[in-house]
């Protein structure tokens, strides 16, 4: 046998064996205090030496003949001690259930003779099996009581009395129309099933008197999460992926923490996707869908399996929550960057939503001077206690604390409302100073399942200007740049002057392109970018252009001390005469810019480097800077109808630039869809500051799934604060996953049939794969 042998399958199997028996079997002889812990260890010590005697050996097959009996009485006890005793149920144990049940389909139903029943080893596909009639019955050999198997042709004979309930009876509800079938008659039809469909046949085995035996625990949700994990390893087996090589993956996998191997992971692990996802016609997630990894991997036969209804849900929900995704646009920076990496529990409730949210309830008597004059920590203390404690935080912005703080382990302090518990959590990361920082931004990220998220930086702020030069400061790859250029755009002449005489760079045309082109080397941004107004506004026509010098560039109002700092492209003043607060859904950013067609800062600085360095721009529209100055950064709004036609005139004027583009208002969103399939140059993406809402997510995300198909990006965090990125993206996988379900059930309604590999691939686009799709594209003449 395999285990007698010094074969890497031998070494394989008894690792395998060892830790179930080290982690749950002994887990659970001695829980209940009856059995010594070394007597235990003495059995299986002897029969340890009785499998891997090189010649007494235990034969595979002799060990499985009444399997589905064996279950019961060798592996359910262990199941019911380890639940109730509040113990953990481990991959290992729901890697052994699947091979029973595996053990136990028949090739097909048709295989049974006087209740004996047929099966295929793993390494017959089903065209061999179409082909393989005839075979050579010599090599056949008898192991127990009639029943054969053969190594050569690859089939093996099993008996099984156990009985569940059909399909039909299980949607009955009287006990009287119940009508039994044998499990492997039940166990056939799966084989072309994903998980989902396959936990209600193993639900009633685990509980049949003649197989688990393990009704008592039906409501448990140990139990639960026991019968989705097997559901899924069960699913791939009889999809063709072998148990040797499912074995081989969960001992080699390394999981998000680092470590490596799952045999003693807790078996939730194995879940496809969220425990709650919706029926047709039910409930949709209520949830968050946070990000965890899948053991569906893509070579995996599964992918390849048609997904019916009634697995969709379930289907889309497990590709949603396990695609890494590309988050094109947030105000984070990185740990390196020091006190501009925000981050921590004063920081989620200081942020601007929140405030806003805040004032609202303030009594009449706090004015927004005394508010921003208090410190950062008594801010918190006074909008925890307004918004958790005296009502509760139902608001999207307070529910994204309570994820938050849920997802990094502090669900015991939540349900204490201690604020200061929370804060010594976080202090356990900054008393280790950079490092602690360090660590917790890669939680985070692996946590949220972000690949990388691309940064605002503003190379023309002196806070900010110290971290690139006059060297370049390492950071994470999982950070990536991203070039602001608002003065550019806006056409400001003593901005750009400013900027280039304290630089040392010609004041002129191309000295301003130097400038650019210095700037792309050291930031190496992903595209340049801007936010605009809701005046955002981009002249027809093309006049008083000069091509000489830049005293051709019209001139808008500076604060020109403001701007003696080198690279201070700050304080800009919105060429209209507004007064509007610097930001752009935060506290840190230049002020919105204004398109000046006329200006040779757009056509001859930054579209020249741009078709130059082959980089696209990207614009944020609809901003309604500063509705509520004494407000600050929480005082913005949004404006009805933003001009989205600037859209179309940049994309037709400059053919050769690629363009980015989100809107803030609802009322833009068609528009934005319309343009988009017009102009190849135009990628539309997320659903920015108050559209990034679970009602907004769904309608907006809807409307373009219909319009553009996967051709666009469905999300992106905007997040200031780090922590943000695990409630912005668990929130809006939820939401995405629910829109995703119902277009795919139109669709196969409509005739088409799908592949959970086609899903995947369908997901991935939405979550960065088509913004990297476009990103490699050029437009450039060749």
């Amino acid at each position: 046998t395999a285990f007698s042998s010094s074969s890497s399958i031998s070494s394989l199997l008894l690792q395998y064996l060892d830790s179930f028996f080290e982690q749950q079997i002994l887990q659970a002889a001695t829980t209940t205090g009856r059995i010594e812990k070394d007597s235990v260890q003495d059995v299986y010590a002897d029969w340890r030496r009785r499998l891997t005697h090189s010649t007494f050996g235990l034969s595979t097959f002799f060990i499985t003949q009444n399997g589905a009996a064996k279950g019961g009485i060798r592996i359910g006890p262990s199941i019911r001690d380890l639940i109730l005793g509040k113990k953990s149920l481990n991959v290992t144990t729901s890697f052994a259930m699947a091979c029973i049940l595996r053990f136990l389909t028949p090739s097909d139903t048709s295989s049974s003779i006087d209740g004996v029943y047929r099966g295929r080893l793993d390494t017959v596909r089903k065209e061999e099996e179409e082909n393989d009639k005839e075979e050579d019955k010599s090599s056949a050999v008898m192991y127990a009581d009639g029943l054969q198997y053969d190594l050569e042709n690859k089939w093996y004979e099993f008996r099984c009395s156990c009985l569940i309930p059909s399909a039909v009876s299980s949607a009955m509800n009287t006990q009287k129309d119940i009508v039994k079938v044998p499990l492997p008659d039940a166990l056939a039809s799966l084989s072309s099933k994903q998980a989902q469909s396959c936990q209600n046949v193993i639900r009633h085995y685990l509980v049949a008197t003649d197989g688990g035996n393990l009704s008592d625990l039906v409501n448990k949700e140990a139990f639960e999460d026991f019968v989705m994990a097997t559901s899924v390893l069960y699913a791939r087996m009889v999809a063709g992926d072998g148990a040797l090589e499912i074995l081989r993956e969960l001992i080699s996998t390394s999981i998000c923490d680092g470590k490596k191997g799952l045999l003693d992971v807790p078996c939730a692990f194995l879940i496809d996707g969220s425990k709650q996802v919706r029926r047709r016609g039910g409930h949709r997630h209520i949830a968050p869908l946070r990000y965890k990894q899948s053991f569906v991997p893509n070579s995996s036969h599964l992918l390849k399996t048609n997904v019916n209804l009634d697995d969709l849900a379930s289907v889309v929900s497990g590709e949603v929550s396990s695609t890494e995704v590309i988050d094109l646009h947030t105000h984070l920076l990185p740990p390196s960057h020091g006190s501009l990496c925000l981050w921590g529990i004063d920081e989620l409730l200081t942020y601007h939503y929140l405030v806003a949210e805040y004032f609202m309830t303030a009594p009449a008597s706090v004015a927004p001077e005394q508010f921003y004059a208090l410190s950062k920590q008594k801010q918190a203390d006074i909008i925890w206690k307004a918004l958790f404690l005296d009502r509760s935080p139902v608001s999207e912005a307070c529910r994204g604390v309570i994820t938050t703080l849920k997802t990094l382990g502090l669900q015991r302090h939540i349900d204490a409302r201690d604020l200061d518990a929370i804060r010594l959590y976080y202090e356990t990361f900054r008393s280790d100073g950079l490092d602690g920082v360090e660590r917790f931004s890669e939680m985070v990220y692996r946590s949220a399942g972000v690949r990388y998220a691309v940064m605002t930086n503003i190379p023309f702020d002196a806070n900010e200007v110290q971290h690139w030069r006059p060297k370049r400061k390492e950071y994470p790859e999982q950070y990536k740049s991203a070039l602001r250029v608002d003065p550019l755009l806006a056409g400001d002449r003593n901005t750009v002057e400013t900027a280039l005489r304290g630089s040392g760079y010609d004041v002129t045309l191309e000295g301003a392109r130097q400038y650019l082109r210095d700037w792309c080397e050291t930031m190496k941004p992903e595209y340049m970018m801007a936010s605009t107004p809701h005046n955002f506004v981009l002249n027809e026509d093309r006049v008083g252009e000069s091509v000489g010098g830049i005293s051709g560039v019209k001139k808008t109002g500076v604060n020109e001390d403001a701007m003696k700092q080198p690279f201070a492209f700050v304080g800009v003043t919105n060429p209209s005469g507004s007064d509007c607060a610097a930001d752009c859904g935060g506290d840190t950013d230049v002020a919105a810019s204004v398109i000046d067609e006329n200006s040779n800062f757009l056509s001859e600085v930054l579209m020249k480097v741009c078709e130059e360095r082959d980089l696209p721009v990207a614009l944020k529209i609809g901003a309604h800077r500063g509705i509520n100055p004494k407000l600050l950064q929480a005082g913005d709004g949004v404006v009805a109808f933003a001009d989205a036609g600037v859209l179309a005139r940049l994309c037709t004027r400059f053919p050769n630039v690629r363009f980015l583009a989100t809107f803030l208002s609802k009322n833009n969103q068609h528009e934005a869809c319309v343009l988009a399939s017009k102009f190849r140059n135009l990628h539309i993406y997320g659903c920015w500051w108050f559209c990034n809402n679970p009602s907004m997510i769904e309608e907006i995300t809807t409307m373009r799934v219909e319009m553009l198909g996967t051709a666009f990006t469905a999300q992106h965090s905007d997040a200031r604060v780090l922590d943000q990125l695990l409630y912005k993206w668990s929130h809006s996988r939820a939401v995405i996953a629910d829109v995703l379900t119902g277009e795919y059930e139109k669709l196969v309604e409509a005739g088409w049939s799908i592949t959970r590999e086609e899903i995947r691939r369908d997901v991935r686009r939405l979550f960065g794969g088509s913004y990297e799709e476009f990103m490699s594209k050029s437009f450039l003449p060749t």
